[in-house]
């Protein structure tokens, strides 16, 4: 029997807004609906980026402690808090988010171009969170938009700022990373340890395929309105729920179950 697929949903991301999509969740209440809904239908893990009152990215930890505790009170799904939040919030904010301490949060390893914007991870401040995360217990979550990015994360790993089994994202189509191919994928993955637990993410018209192909050779997958927020013919996403359930769709055409909370704890957090 195949290995069961880790699905995880990102629900809201760092950049659109509402005014993308108007089905985009952003208070806590609607973040953590969308991650009930999206746990009932085979997603393990809800990545969770936080909204203000405005709708906009922030690093507040009261926002974060009612969205995890709302998250917490309807579903099981394993929480991983995205400590990228926006582009325009200092890196000094957003590390901080790790001291409510999710079963999981996002290590961002390098600072680079991201669409019009620049996403800021300075190295010394970077070492200094996956220092923090270790002392807290926090599973980080690498996201790696570009080749060098592994290299870094495998230095961290022969420091020991890293600890096996990692938990990568190969994350392909951001503007100033790269581009969403199988190639890539294939590539970046043939440089992991062996024990490393990884995943695709494909943005835009990306999601399905880049995913897809992910699923087929083995490794686990990421969907949501933060990857995309259109399907088919350019149609507007209804709901996290509807990527969802094509994603485990797609799973379970290749024979992998959608994974459970429970092989997510036995075989990353155990």
């Amino acid at each position: 029997m195949p290995d069961p697929a880790i699905i995880t949903a990102a629900l809201t991301g760092g950049t659109a807004t509402k005014a993308d999509n108007q089905n985009l969740p952003t208070s806590p209440e609607e973040i953590a609906a969308a991650a009930k809904s999206v746990w009932e239908n085979g997603a393990a893990i809800v990545h969770i980026h936080l909204r203000d009152q405005a709708g906009l990215p922030t690093a507040d930890l009261e926002i974060a402690r009612r969205t995890i505790g709302l998250i917490e009170e309807s579903c099981g799904a394993v929480i991983q808090l995205s400590t990228g939040v926006g582009l325009d919030v200092p890196f000094e904010e957003r590390e901080r988010l790790v001291e409510v301490r999710p079963r999981m949060a996002t290590l961002n390893l390098c600072t680079m171009s991201f669409g019009s914007g620049e996403l800021r991870n300075p190295p010394d401040k970077v070492r200094r969170l996956a220092a923090r995360m270790q002392e807290l217990g926090v599973k980080p979550e690498l996201e790696l938009y570009d080749s060098g990015h592994l290299d870094f994360a495998l230095t961290l790993r022969e420091e020991g700022l890293l600890s096996d089994p990692l938990m990568v994202s190969v994350v392909l189509g951001v503007p100033g990373g790269a581009g969403a191919s199988a190639a890539n994928l294939v590539n970046t993955v043939a440089r992991l340890p062996e024990d490393a637990s990884w995943q695709a993410v494909g943005m835009g018209a990306a999601n399905l395929p880049m995913t897809a192909v992910s699923l087929a050779i083995g490794g686990d997958a990421r969907t949501g309105m933060e990857d995309t927020l259109t399907i088919g013919d350019g149609s507007p996403v209804e709901s996290n729920l509807q990527l969802v359930q094509r994603l485990a769709g797609v799973a379970r055409s290749l024979e992998r179950e959608p994974a459970t909370v429970e092989y997510v704890e036995a075989t990353l957090l155990g």
